[in-house]
């Protein structure tokens, strides 16, 4: 083929994916089944299968796993190192567990069912444990849900799946049947490869990536900021895959390092188009891929399997989730959130049939098993909805949801801090909008005449209903210590010209808030103690001036205190500037 031929090809295969792509989509989000299947059927139409109009899907899948790994790279962006921490136990535990239990019970479901022997049964069991991430992510971004407990989880055993891609190959080697794998790396050594490379690419983040971000920032060129974006991620991927491991853990990786860092927001924005782009080209490759004459040879055999690949694994997970406290509801969301098989279910498969582990019509069979395991995820999360969700309260039937009403502010909370702060706002004729979940007190405000919304305003997405978008401020005036610097963060992100303000619970609560988007943070007491304070010692006969003297010493420390306890992040600090003793301005500063 001359390169005229090439290009006219190439610009042939793009207009006719991305047309049957935006047609089957926007019919299938109109039916309230998501993108995925959209684009897996599109694929399966346009592919060498039905209509024949375009071919190659190998070479295709090859640059849309691309998609994949961009995904990888945003989801770092969002987990920076010390929230990762947070979620070991979710990751080296639940994830864990996950990959091992749903592994053993899918291998034995295939050697029992279908015959296969141990080994090639466990070369099956164990990619088919995996689900698909270019799949649930997506879907956990677009409900608003990936920051919430239940989506932490669901990340962090996809997050774990993609770990254990490296002790699964190295597995697969050690059964292998194929003598030349005899000569190849041993497990162990792979393991050091993986640590070191991870070792490196947090070293390159912190003093190569940050630099050169700096210095590009200070030059103010946007497309430098772009390739330098994709150079990262494509940098990071090639060094995983140049070692033989998961270029989308390195993608991941990469995206923690640059998760603190003031680019990163410019990062998202840059990475995202490109990352929607050869997503949809990802599962638009996986539905050419599927083999609907294997399908329709032994049409029972694949959805018999599809099924048992579904059940087993939801009811796994389920287990395991109720194991790790979820709710029965939450934990069957869970389950079929990640009972389909996965992207890289396809690699391990073909690392089987080099390994002289199974045949190449059984790695098709398999590999038509988990693409329509796939296209039933969305079907799944549809027609289950009622079940899953937790059951409204009594009385909370008809209530009325935020409405996004043009109000400049938003009040989460309407408590007896909430209400002083919206009646001051209403007081200056600023538009409010009452956002609560308490329906004894939303039905007490109802008697006085003030219109409060029920909801929990800790969503993005009832935030976003209720007009955060277009609000000037978001007051968060909920009682107790419910919020992290994570999830104002998250906020800021969503909503960036908002401006937030929060109450906080006590001077631990501004310190665990240290370097959140918030504009003000306010201790819900201190106000309260200085005015009570005042009145004490005016009813004691002490001079108006001498009270604003200790008031004026008390803020200067008290607000001296709480900055040292910010920068060290330790409550101790700083004790000698509480007043236990009488003083004067001039003494004991």
């Amino acid at each position: 083929m001359s390169g005229a031929e090439g290009h006219v090809s190439l610009v042939r295969d793009g207009f006719l994916l991305l047309g049957f792509a935006l047609a089957f989509v926007l019919v299938f989000r109109r039916l309230g089944l998501g993108a995925t299947l959209g684009y897996l059927l599109a694929g399966a139409v346009v592919g060498p299968q039905v209509l024949h109009l375009v071919g190659d899907p190998e070479g295709k899948l090859g640059i849309a796993e691309l998609g994949i790994t961009l995904l990888l790279f945003i989801v770092g962006l969002e987990l920076n190192p010390a929230r990762l921490w947070r979620l070991r136990r979710e990751i080296f535990g639940l994830g864990l567990l996950q990959v091992t239990a749903c592994g053993i019970a899918i291998a034995a479901i295939v050697a029992l069912g279908v015959g296969f022997t141990p080994a090639a049964a466990l070369a099956l069991g164990l990619p088919l444990a995996l689900s698909s991430t270019a799949q649930v992510l997506p879907m956990l971004q677009s409900s608003g849900r990936l920051r919430t407990p239940f989506g932490e989880r669901a990340f962090a055993i996809l997050l774990f799946q993609d770990l254990s891609i490296i002790p699964m190959i190295t597995i697969i080697t050690a059964l292998s049947r194929n003598p030349a794998d005899a000569g190849g790396p041993p497990g162990w050594l792979l393991g050091l490869s993986t640590i070191g490379a991870i070792l490196g690419l947090i070293l390159a983040g912190r003093y190569l990536l940050r630099p050169l971000f700096r210095l590009i920032g200070n030059l103010g060129e946007r497309e430098m900021f772009v390739t330098a974006a994709l150079f990262t991620v494509m940098a990071s991927a090639a060094v995983m895959e140049l070692l033989g491991l998961s270029t989308a853990l390195g993608a991941f990786i990469a995206g923690v390092m640059l998760a603190d860092s003031p680019y990163r927001h410019e990062l998202e924005a840059d990475v995202e188009p490109f990352r929607s782009i050869l997503l949809g080209l990802f599962f638009l490759a996986v539905g050419m891929m599927l083999n609907l004459h294997t399908i329709a040879e032994r049409p029972l055999f694949v959805a018999g399997m599809a099924l048992a690949l579904i059940a087993a694994k939801t009811l796994v997970i389920f287990a395991i989730a109720r194991v790790f406290g979820m709710t029965s509801r939450a934990a069957l969301g869970l389950g079929l959130l990640l009972s389909q098989g996965g992207e890289f279910g396809f690699v391990l498969f073909a690392q089987a049939q080099n390994a002289l582990l199974i045949s190449p019509e059984a790695a098709s069979l398999f590999g038509a098993v988990v693409t329509l395991s796939m296209a039933t995820t969305p079907f799944l999360m549809t027609v289950t909805r009622r079940i899953r969700d937790e059951p409204v309260i009594a009385g909370t039937e008809e209530r009325e949801g935020p409405q996004a009403d043009g109000a400049n502010a938003l009040v989460v909370g309407y408590g007896r801090f909430g209400q002083t702060v919206a009646q001051m706002l209403i007081a200056s004729d600023v538009p409010v909008t009452l956002i609560d979940s308490d329906i004894g007190m939303i039905d007490v405000a109802e008697t006085f005449g003030a219109k409060v919304y029920f909801g929990d305003g800790t969503r993005l997405d009832l935030l976003r209903q209720a007009g955060a978008a277009e609000a000037e401020l978001i007051l968060f005036c909920i009682d107790g210590d419910q919020l992290s610097a994570e999830f104002l963060e998250a906020v800021h992100e969503a909503f960036p010209d908002a401006a937030i303000y929060v109450r906080a619970y006590d001077r631990r609560a501004v310190i665990r808030l240290k370097g959140s988007p918030a504009r003000r943070i306010v201790r819900e007491v201190l106000e309260s103690a200085i005015v009570m304070a005042r009145g004490a010692l005016e009813d004691s006969g002490v001079a108006l001036s001498e009270i604003d003297r200790a008031e004026s010493m008390f803020r200067a420390r008290d607000r001296e205190r709480l900055r040292l306890q910010i920068e060290s992040g330790d409550l101790r600090v700083a004790r000698d500037k509480i007043i236990t003793q009488p003083m004067r301005e001039s003494g004991g500063g």
